[in-house]
């Protein structure tokens, strides 16, 4: 199972800029501290982090179950961990996150620029299929879809789209997804987030050239 899934970077969405209000300083907190231990923490000390943020996001989902904010970053948080445990853990966490999700788009799809369709699309193209897991590539395309509908120049959805379509064999198409991703605007206040995505672009990028080669 962890080979499925320890690139799970529902290792995932980060938060999209927004025009309505902004997320509790709880959410923020959680996203600021889920960026550090993705791209700053390493081995164990990367795994406790996300196990001791899976029981914070469970917490903050439960004192307030009507928060799509919350939601969606417990799915994110859920996903992410899912991706570092590994084995049967590993599916257990990555449907507790989907039904996080799937909760969030009930109260508002559009919550956090539409983040809730692409962190479920991204988990639909990277757990395995049954009957193993719930992956499918057909939910999984329609799903990040609808995440670029709602904020088609945002640097997730682009990227997550982009890592879709390598994956499905469609180069040209995701070169070009991944290259709008790298054009998406700053995110304030999420400049580690932002930038251990960009190198997670490059790193694709730089392996779809290798392949043209």
């Amino acid at each position: 199972m962890k080979k499925y899934l320890n690139k799970f970077a529902l290792g995932l969405i980060t938060l999209t800029q927004f025009a309505w209000a902004a997320p509790s300083e709880e959410v923020q907190r959680l996203q600021t501290e889920w960026a550090q231990a993705m791209y700053q923490d390493s081995g164990k000390a990367k795994e406790t982090h996300l196990g001791k943020l899976a029981e914070q996001s469970r917490s903050l989902v439960a004192q307030n179950p009507k928060d799509a904010d919350a939601l969606i970053w417990q799915g994110i948080v859920l996903g992410s961990y899912a991706g570092n445990v590994g084995g049967l853990g590993a599916l257990s966490l990555v449907k507790e996150a989907k039904v996080s999700l799937e909760s969030a788009i009930a109260l508002n799809p559009k919550a956090l620029d539409g983040s809730a369709y692409t962190s479920l699309g991204s988990l639909y193209y990277q757990v395995p299929g049954w009957p193993l897991g719930f992956g499918d590539d057909k939910k999984a395309e329609e799903f990040l879809k609808l995440g670029l509908s709602i904020n088609p120049n945002g640097i997730d959805p682009n990227y997550f789209y982009g890592d879709f379509l390598f994956r499905d064999g469609r180069t040209a198409d995701a070169e070009a997804a991944l290259k709008k991703a790298l054009q998406a605007p700053a995110r304030p206040g999420r400049e580690s987030a932002d930038e251990g995505r960009r190198k997670e672009i490059n790193a694709l990028l730089t392996k779809i050239k290798a392949g043209k080669s």
